[in-house]
Formats: structure tokens, sequence, C-alpha cells
């Protein structure tokens, strides 16, 4: 391999000191515990020095409630079990993935992925490997398993660097890991927190699964094609021609069988999409919301996790009937059963973190933190455009140091979104700036839970390879990610376009 691929000293060092850092820190759900703890204990403290503000929506003053107190022991018994079940992230995030579980163990998500990129023109080989990798978070981790090392194959198999490929899925997967032209499981489970944390502020908001769906489906074109450039103009060019031993596989294509499972998925989407059309379309229509006849806060908005749950269930099967994986309603069941059991850790994470976030609420120290947060934002003189770049430049950070998306945000929206919120910006558009720092570090962050697993893609083909190497080739992508990402963001904050739908830009 060329020498100068190699990562500088200086680089590999600042790496291991992430790495050791981050590995030594404890496991998410053993971080909520110790944020629980440490949330009673502050409300104990704050509570003795009387620390209090002036609500700025009501005028009440506000202050600490303290929870190490025979009152608050028995309100953290009694209101344990509730606190999980109540845990908005948790019951969306369980709907949405046993639909999904379906349409991955059936394999209409690989069948689809896998035709997308063969069939593509070798022009628009990059772009469609990229915008293949965007597409395939709708279903959770089958990107990191199944189009990264395909992204190799392929480019090995048309005379290209293999790692050039790798490196354009990834980019694809971890680096575009917000954006989508489908709703997806992270949609519901960063909404759901972020839900939790408005309400710290506000007890009634809602923020719907689909706030950031427009601006988040227009991003979609524009990390493939940031994605591309980088590719064709700067790591193909760095890497140079392959000289090493992997022979150019054979890419597999479609079976009949597969085939078949496709056009039978494709036939249930019409025939699903043309019965929820019929719902939304007619001015009277069932999914419409039956007293104003308006979609936006519509039975099909607020269920919007159901759909995603029917469609990809209905697909699915279908896929599974028409290609012969599914034998008997069993193989479904078994489908959903294995999505499952992928969110056993997601479970007992969130079990913690909903005991944080309520004690959070409890104490008032949510707010109390927003209120003086939001009196130093306001201080400080900057505007909205630069606290936002803050924001994500403080997000893109945090990913450094703890690769779990959910367990970031449940961190920091209690802290974040109600102190934004104080000064004008909604939950929504918060939620969109953290999406946009969390997406683009992926890809060199060795806390991310599939980094080691692309160092072991890599190193198929450079022996040679380690952290460095992955950090190294992907750096580009996250320079100019953050970069396309945030200029975006900047033209949607200065025409206040709606994020999503009933997702404003800002709030009084």
């Amino acid at each position: 391999m060329p020498e100068e691929k190699t990562a500088s000293p200086l680089i590999t060092r600042f790496l291991s000191v992430v790495e050791r850092v981050g590995n030594a820190l404890p496991h998410p759900a053993t971080l909520f515990a110790l944020f629980a703890l440490g949330v009673i204990i502050i409300s104990a403290i704050a509570a003795q020095f009387d620390l209090a503000v002036v609500h700025p929506g009501t005028g009440e003053i506000v202050r600490p409630v303290n929870l190490m107190t025979v009152e608050g022991m028995h309100r953290i018994i009694t209101m344990m079990v509730k606190n999980f079940t109540d845990f908005a992230p948790l019951g969306v995030v369980l709907v949405a993935m046993l639909g999904i579980g379906i349409a991955e163990s059936s394999g209409l998500i690989g069948s689809f992925l896998r035709l997308m990129v063969i069939s593509a023109p070798r022009r628009l080989l990059t772009f469609v490997i990229i915008l293949a990798g965007v597409l395939s978070n709708t279903a959770s981790e089958v990107g990191y398993v199944l189009l990264v090392p395909l992204g190799a194959i392929i480019f090995l198999a048309v005379g290209r660097h293999p790692l050039a490929g790798l490196a354009a899925a990834f980019a694809g997967v971890a680096g575009g890991y917000s954006a989508n032209l489908l709703l997806g499981t992270i949609d519901p489970l960063l909404a759901g927190l972020s839900e939790e944390a408005a309400r710290i502020v506000s007890p009634e908001y809602i923020v719907n699964p689909a706030a950031n769906y427009y601006f988040m489906f227009v991003s979609t074109f524009f990390i493939a094609a940031a994605g591309t450039w980088v590719t064709e103009k700067i790591v193909i060019p760095r890497l140079g021609k392959y000289t090493g031993d992997e022979k150019p596989e054979e890419i597999r294509k479609l079976t009949v069988q597969e085939k078949r499972g496709l056009w039978f998925a494709t036939a249930a989407a019409v025939v699903s999409v043309i019965i929820i059309l019929w719902g939304l379309i007619p001015a009277d229509g069932y999914l419409r919301n039956p007293e104003t006849g308006g979609i936006l806060k519509s039975p099909f908005m607020s269920g919007i996790v159901t759909f995603i749950f029917l469609l990809s269930a209905v697909m699915g099967i279908a896929y599974g009937v028409g290609a012969g994986t599914y034998k008997n309603d069993t193989d479904v069941m078994k489908g959903m059963g294995k999505a499952m059991e992928a969110l056993s850790i997601y479970l007992v994470l969130c079990f913690f973190a909903a005991q944080f976030v309520a004690y959070f609420k409890w104490t008032n120290l949510g707010l109390i933190f927003a209120v003086e947060g939001a009196v130093l934002l306001k201080a400080s003189g900057l505007g909205s455009i630069p606290l936002m770049i803050a924001f994500i430049f403080l997000a893109a950070c945090s990913n450094m140091f703890m690769g779990s998306a959910s367990a970031k945000w449940a961190i920091l929206a209690p802290v974040f979104i109600p102190m934004f919120m104080l000064v004008g910006f909604s939950p929504e558009l918060v939620q969109v700036g953290y999406r946009i720092g969390d997406s683009v570090t992926n890809i060199i962050s060795p806390m991310m839970s599939y980094f080691a697993l692309i160092v072991a893609f890599i190193e198929r083909y450079d022996d040679k390879a380690g952290i460095g190497t992955v950090i190294a080739t992907m750096l580009p992508y996250t320079l100019v990610f953050s970069i396309v990402w945030t200029i975006l963001l900047i033209f949607w904050m200065s025409f206040g376009l709606p994020l999503g739908p009933d997702a404003p830009m800002f709030i009084k």
C-alpha cells in the first residue's frame, strides 16, 4: 500500500488517547444509573442552598425538590416501574422494530440493497453505494453487516480499489446516519427523548417521529453527492492502484426466487400506499383529523410508528412468501423475535435512562439549569445560527467518547432542549443539530459500536491496517459532511423552513 496512506504519529496518538478514554467509561446503562444517583445527591445540595429561578412562562418561583427525603424515597420506589413503562422512546422503538425485523429476516432489505447496487450504471456506482448506505439505516445495523463489505467487493470486481468502495459504503451507512428518504427506527427513538426533555419546560409538548423528515429527506441527496465527491476526488487518488492479494469475487445476482419476492413486496407496497392515500387525499378521509379535517394533527401523523410497523411487516411477509424464505407463520414470529433479541441491551439502557430523566424532571433541576443556561446564552450575544453551529460541534465531539446515539441524546436532551427552548429554538431544531453532529463523526469514532468490524473488513485488503488507517481514510468524509450539512441547516434556518410535519423552526 502507498506509504502516504498511513496515519501520522500525532493522529495515531490522539486516537489512542480517545480510544483509552472511551474504553475506560462504564457501560452507557451504568452511566445512567450513576447519573440518576447523582441527580438525587445534587437535588439535596441544591435544596440546601435554596436555588430558585422564575419560570419564564408562568412567572412562578421554581425551587429544587429534594429527593433525599422520606417522601422522595417513596416516590422513587413507587414510580420506578411507571417511569420505565411510560418512557416515550421505549414503546415506539419496540413497535417499529417488530416490523423492521420481519422485513430484515425475510431477506427483503438485503435483496433490495443488492439490487440497487448491482443494477447501477458504473458512472453512478459510487453515488448509488452511498445512497444505499443512507437508506439502509431504515433497518438498523444491516448496512454495516451487508453493504460495507459489499461495497469493497463491487469496487474490486470493476477494477477499482476495494477500500474506496468500503469507505464509500461506510460513509453512507454511518456518516449519513440521520439522513433518509424513509422514516427509520432512529426517528421515533430520538423524538421520544426530545419530547421527554421538552416537557420539562412545556408539559404538553409533543415531538412527532416525523419532526425532522423534510430536512433529512433533502439531506439524503446532499450527503450522497458530497460522499461521491470525496470518494472520487480525495479517497481514490490517495489510495492509488490496489496491489493486494485479494482477487475479484463474482457478485451474486438476484435469484429467480429473490426477484419474485421483490415483485410480491412491490405489489404489497402499492396496495398499502393506495389504502393510506385513500384515507388522506379525500377531505373527509378516515386518516385525517376528524375535527379539523387536517393532516398535521391527524391519526396518521400521531400513529406514524404504526404505519412503519405495518408497511414493513406487510412487505416483509409478501417478500418471504414470494421468495420462499417464509414457510409459515412461525417463521414470521421468529423474525420478530430475532429483532427483539437485538434490542435486549437497549431495554436495559432504557430502564436506567428512564429513571434518570424522571428524577431530573421531579427535582426541577432540568428547568433550573435551562433557565440559568438560557440567561447565559442570551448574555453571550451570539445569534441563533452561531449557537446552533456551536451545539453541532459539541454533539460531534461527544460522539468521540460515547458511540450510542440514543445514550448521548438521553444525556444531552434534558439539558439543551429546555435551555434552547427558552431562547426560542424548537426541540425539533435542537434535535436536528444533534443528529448532524452525531452523524458526521460516526465514521471516525472508535466508540462507534461497529468500528471494530470496519477495521476487520479493511484488514482483509490491507493486513497492516488499523484504527489509524480507518480514521485517515474516513476523515475527509467527516470534514466535508460537516461543512455541507451545516451550510444546509444555515440555509434552512435563514428561510425559516419547517423541519418536518408540524415541526417549526422556532417557538415563542
